[in-house]
């Protein structure tokens, strides 16, 4: 088995609010990844007096412990009970009901000899390779599928789209969001290959347009998961330079998770 993990900031100034974790249980039997990208506060702190890595690290740390040592429990009564434990932490100090309350986007992996689980809620990425070499995207769409006009503003889409019906959905404090993610299960045998990618890291693919998941899964496979963070950066420092302004960071914190889960077979 082949394990990669690369997380970096958008910022070296600033810290990552992306976490990330692989899990391998003692008996090695299957194993377990966790990928959260933070959601950036606005100016006032979102009624939280804890940072945003504060809480990825909380509810990813939450997350590692549950899909290992409850691997009977699916994934999204998991992501429920590690939202639970996370908001217990701060309730009584911050404001869990703002819409901008610390919160992050989630993809999950667990695998056992059978089966391989999968959860996603918001825009972070699965790649799974099959093991016939066909790779799907297993995404939560609805933050994409929004006009441009429901994101114009951050109010805007704190008011009408963060967390509600018809908009999209975010890991926050709110345990019931855990059945808004898109979740499956799929045989085992069929996996070849994971890849979990944060919305900086994928950008290779959604906006710059460098190839598609199948090239991008190929690409972490032969270079790594250093040489796609690379790409992006590169990337955006050309984009930068473009004299029409693009919506959105210039640099976001860009995690990668590759998990090969059994050797390649000669084609």
């Amino acid at each position: 088995m082949r394990m990669e993990l690369v997380s970096e900031p958008g910022d070296p100034g600033r810290p990552n609010e992306d976490f990330a974790s692989v899990g391998l249980p003692a008996s090695g039997q299957g194993g377990s990844l966790v990928v959260l990208d933070g959601v950036t506060p606005p100016e006032d702190g979102g009624g939280c007096l804890h940072s945003v890595p504060w809480f990825t690290a909380r509810l990813g740390g939450a997350l590692a412990e549950l899909t290992v040592s409850l691997p009977d429990v699916p994934l999204a009564e998991l992501l429920s009970r590690a939202l639970t434990r996370t908001a217990d932490g701060h309730a009584a100090t911050c404001d869990l009901s703002h819409p901008r309350t610390p919160q992050a986007t989630v993809a999950l992996a667990r695998w056992s000899p059978e089966s391989v689980e999968y959860l996603v809620l918001c825009d972070s990425a699965l790649l799974v390779e099959s093991d016939d070499g066909t790779v799907t995207a297993l995404l939560d769409d609805r933050l994409a599928r929004l006009p441009r006009s429901a994101l114009a503003t951050d109010a805007l889409v704190d008011a009408t789209v963060r967390n509600r019906e018809g908009g999209f959905f975010t890991a926050a404090a709110d345990p019931s969001v855990a059945a808004r993610a898109v979740t499956g299960t799929l045989p085992r045998d069929r996996v070849r290959a994971l890849a979990a990618l944060t919305d900086g890291a994928a950008r290779w693919v959604e906006r710059f347009h460098e190839g598609d998941w199948a090239d991008c899964l190929a690409l972490v496979r032969k270079e790594g998961a250093r040489s796609l963070v690379d790409r992006v950066r590169t990337l955006e420092r050309a984009d930068a330079d473009r004299s029409a302004p693009r919506r959105g960071k210039t640099h976001d914190d860009a995690t990668v998770v590759y998990a090969e889960l059994w050797p390649r077979r000669p084609r």
